[in-house]
């Protein structure tokens, strides 16, 4: 999706009182978009990123999706995208969050060396420690929803979180290109957890360095061929990333869950230090 024209995205020019400046990307079940800050935001920011979510027409979903929200935004990490406002206008959910112009892992504002891939990846790593610290797991993470800034970087966007505990999910599955950073375990119908998580920061780590994903070339437009193919093969990791990268990576993607990293704070450290090797 073009970025220069906010009309691509079902002709939209803005929700509520936010008037959108052009669109930054689409993620699942929603497009983002680059808005200006409205008034009554006390934030010293002059722009937001708003996600509209559609398909939110009952006040169930709404009640639940809010309900996410209010969680991660009392969860407290620096690496953690600020969530600003929510609301719903006709069928569709909105919020807005700060906006991070260096761009995301997937779409970068300038080429990254090894050693700041790395280091965005455990900073995200922190931030998933922080959800999973308050019983949340985000259940998306992937280059897109990794974000650049210059004190770090911030995980964002929250289609496909849901509490640590059944019943609460604002969506399915997800699009296509969401599937090769799932753990295959959540595609057989586990909850998301720890482990789901620490798995996904692997395969972003691999996509992110190797430039491939774990799986070859998935189909973008069929999330069920897309989910067939990871459930039939093993992830292969490039043989071509330096032993240590792929050593964190392995173990990362585990297929025994309970050999992964304990915690994402443990494989933030590892990632650590892969970056400091890395200077």
């Amino acid at each position: 999706m073009k970025s220069t024209d906010a009309r691509l995205a079902a002709g939209r020019t803005g929700i509520a009182d936010y008037q959108f400046i052009k669109v930054l990307g689409a993620g699942n079940n929603g497009v983002f978009y680059l808005a200006g800050r409205p008034e009554r935001l006390r934030i010293e920011a002059d722009f937001v990123a708003v996600k509209v979510l559609s398909g939110a027409n009952s006040q169930d979903t709404f009640r639940r999706a809010t309900r996410e929200l209010a969680a991660f935004a009392a969860v407290r990490s620096p690496h953690l995208v600020t969530l600003y406002d929510a609301g719903q206008q006709g069928d569709d959910l909105y919020y807005s969050m700060e906006y991070l112009p260096g761009g995301s892992l997937a779409d970068p504002a300038e080429p990254l060396r090894p050693q700041v891939t790395l280091s965005a990846v455990a900073d995200a790593a922190r931030a998933a420690d922080a959800l999973h610290e308050a019983g949340i797991a985000h259940n998306d993470i992937k280059p897109g929803n990794v974000l650049l800034a210059e004190s770090g970087s911030k995980l964002s966007d929250l289609g496909l979180s849901r509490l640590l505990t059944p019943g609460l999910t604002i969506t399915g599955l997800g699009s296509a290109g969401s599937v090769e950073y799932l753990d295959p375990a959540v595609i057989r119908g586990e909850l998301p957890s720890r482990a789901t998580d620490i798995f996904a920061l692997g395969a972003t780590l691999h996509r992110a360095l190797a430039g491939q994903g774990l799986y070859g070339t998935l189909p973008e437009d069929d999330t069920v061929v897309a989910m067939r193919r990871v459930l039939s093969r093993p992830p292969v990791i490039d043989a071509q990333l330096p032993a240590g990268v792929r050593d964190v990576i392995a173990a990362a993607i585990n297929e025994n869950p309970a050999a992964r990293p304990v915690t994402a704070l443990d494989l933030a450290g590892r990632l650590d230090a892969l970056a400091l090797e890395a200077t």
